[in-house]
């Protein structure tokens, strides 16, 4: 070991850099932090991993807005309805 060390071209912040990650500050509520890290626990898992994978499920299995055509579809069917009624 050294006697003396010199970090005058030293760097601040996270030895290894992560890929396609990005650091934040977010407010979990406490509870539901405290459910992810025992399910973390029992599965072996990190929380985060498990919040990640939480969420990726949700943006899987939402759906995406009505588009231009799909909305004029739409329209259209129920006006014809509409005529045939009236």
């Amino acid at each position: 070991m050294k006697t003396e060390y010199n970090f005058d071209q030293a760097k601040r912040g996270a030895i290894i850099p992560q890929q396609g990650k990005t650091r934040i500050t977010i407010y979990i509520d406490d509870d539901i932090l405290s459910a992810f890290r025992e399910k973390g626990d029992a599965e072996g898992k990190g929380y985060q991993t498990l919040m990640n994978q939480a969420l990726r499920e949700y943006i899987g299995s939402s759906k995406p807005p009505l588009d231009e055509d799909t909305l004029r579809r739409i329209l259209q069917e129920e006006l014809q309805a509409m005529a045939v009624v009236g």
